[in-house]
């Protein structure tokens, strides 16, 4: 017989693990598996660049108050073309802020919070279907980590499981999304150096694009742009400090051992459909875009904010109302983030094919943007993030 709970979880990243979190304020019991180990999900290393609104749930409903000791607010971000920085100041523009507090660190303060509530998590459990998803009773098919079948049945499911979702496969069928890939890639180096610079400098420059980012005092991120299909290795240690530098003229990066490389291809997608029946996606399941405007993970903050107030009217007041509205809802706040993530992308990378019309119109772009205040003020707006949907839960 399938196990039975009110709300079945798949993907223990930081979708699943908040949703699971906030429900649980609520009094509502939630089961989340995911393929992963724990440990897996606690040591893989990814960007974190939390909005306000993030910060504000995390720190306000308990899950995390480490992001405002161990995390970096940042006040600001500098664009950088034409061999000059532009600051872009968030605290003078809209009075707000993000915190660099990487994903693995969020992860680790969820974790540690739903085994404390005492919650059913499960690590090294497989999803292999969803079933049932136009029932009162949807349920996940899956496998634990000796193989045996598992079997759970919910009021609802949720599929917080990634871009590659399981529960996708139930709610679009063969639909998909709206795609897009971009012509170009991010390589990235994980470097031990101290930072080059107090806040984020993304930069525009004849060579293409090139970001400076953090994630500690001792351990630095920092990509340039790339064709898609390059070889990690394809360039020594010398030459990779050479490209990156070449990218930031006016600032003398810290270099040390790079011991981490990756490519990071460009897409954005949004599914077709976020519902179907009781079976509802969220975070990357349902939408990813290209990290330059810093929003993939956000947005899934955003979803599950949403999607909290819910499945409690669902749950405990029989009230369907936001439930059948969350699709709708949720939406129009993907499509800002999509836009915005786009705007990013293209008014800082160098377009293949580009003419020199279009690299000087750019550089006007970029112009507008910095000598206008109400250029700066909707960058900054957009980057620290829109009000949040719903009020925090009591």
């Amino acid at each position: 017989m399938p196990e039975r709970t009110r709300v079945a979880i798949i993907g223990a990243g930081p979708a699943g693990l908040l949703l699971s979190h906030l429900l649980g304020r609520h009094g509502i019991e939630t089961v989340v598996i995911d393929s992963r180990t724990r440990e897996q999900i606690e040591t893989t290393i990814r960007a974190g660049i939390l909005e306000q609104g993030t910060v504000e749930i995390l720190t306000g409903t308990g899950a995390s108050q480490r992001v405002l000791t161990v995390g970096q607010k940042h006040e600001g971000i500098e664009l950088r073309f034409a061999g000059e920085g532009h600051r872009i100041d968030f605290a003078d523009t809209v009075g707000r802020a993000v915190w660099l507090y990487p994903q693995h660190e969020v992860l680790k303060d969820l974790v540690a919070a739903r085994l404390a509530a005492g919650q059913d998590l499960r690590f090294g459990v497989t999803a292999t279907r969803v079933e049932d998803a136009e029932t009162a009773r949807p349920r996940i098919v899956g496998k634990d980590a000796e193989g045996n079948t598992v079997e759970i049945e919910a009021d609802v499911v949720v599929g917080a499981d990634g871009s590659r979702s399981v529960a996708r496969e139930a709610v679009t069928g063969a639909y998909g999304g709206y795609f897009r890939e971009y012509p170009f890639a991010w390589f990235g180096i994980l470097c031990e150096a101290p930072p080059s610079s107090e806040e984020l400098i993304y930069s525009n420059s004849p060579d293409g694009f090139a970001l400076i980012s953090q994630r500690s005092p001792d351990v630095q991120r920092m990509y340039f742009q790339c064709d898609p299909d390059t070889d990690t290795e394809a360039y020594t240690e010398e030459q990779l400090w050479e490209m990156l530098q070449a990218r930031v003229p006016g600032t003398t990066l810290h270099e040390g051992t790079v011991f981490q490389r990756d490519v990071l291809r460009f897409r954005s997608f949004v599914a077709h459909e976020m519902r179907r029946g009781r079976v509802v996606l969220v975070g990357d399941a349902a939408h990813t875009v290209p990290p330059t405007g810093a929003k993939g993970m956000n947005l899934a903050v955003a979803d599950v904010a949403l999607l909290t107030e819910a499945l409690r009217a669902l749950l405990l007041d029989h009230d369907e109302t936001l439930f059948d509205a969350f699709p709708e809802t949720a939406r129009k706040r993907i499509w800002k983030a999509q836009h915005f993530s786009w705007w990013m992308t293209s008014m800082l990378h160098l377009q293949p094919g580009a003419s020199d019309f279009d690299r000087m119109r750019q550089i006007g772009e970029l112009r507008s943007v910095v000598e206008s205040r109400a250029g700066r003020t909707y960058l900054a707006e957009a980057y620290t993030g829109w009000p949040l949907p719903g009020a925090v839960p009591a």
